[in-house]
């Protein structure tokens, strides 16, 4: 009893695999009409056309290509001032900023214009990731100690 369970399971399964095949290379009556371009007239194979079809008046949306992700800028704040001088970030409008603070004094990281501050431990860092929403140019200064660590400018 046990072994024909077992038979009839496995002619189930050979029935639904043969019967997925079928649906997914579409039937067995498929014809060829490609010929070849030096105007062969040799024996023709048939294959099932597995090329989707579209309506003649369909529109197709052609994906974009991926831009790259923007670089997080670094600034190096030491001694309470940012290493190198004040910072240039420079962007177009719509871009997303991104950024990062390294500090071995504990403060408020402050971007002006977009309000947006984070607390910064000494010996830490705080990243910031924005969108270039508003034009002009901006301070990011650490706000305790009222020192400007990077000039943001956001052109369009």
């Amino acid at each position: 009893m046990r072994r024909s369970v077992v038979r009839a399971v496995i002619v189930v399964a050979a029935v639904a695999a043969a019967v997925i095949l079928f649906v997914v290379f579409g039937g067995l009556g498929g014809t060829d009409e490609t010929a070849s371009e030096a105007g062969d007239a040799g024996p023709q194979t048939t294959q099932p056309d597995s090329t989707p079809t579209e309506p003649a008046n369909t529109v197709t949306e052609v994906a974009e290509p991926e831009q790259p992700a923007p670089q997080v800028k670094r600034i190096q704040v030491r001694d309470g001032a940012p290493m190198g001088g004040v910072a240039r970030l420079e962007y177009e409008r719509g871009e997303r900023i991104r950024f990062a603070v390294f500090s071995d004094t504990a403060d408020e990281v402050h971007v002006h214009g977009f309000d947006l501050a984070k607390d910064v431990a000494a010996n830490g860092s705080v990243r910031f990731d924005f969108r270039a929403d508003i034009e002009g140019v901006y301070e990011v200064e650490l706000e305790g100690a009222h020192v400007q660590i990077a000039e943001l400018r956001i052109e369009p």
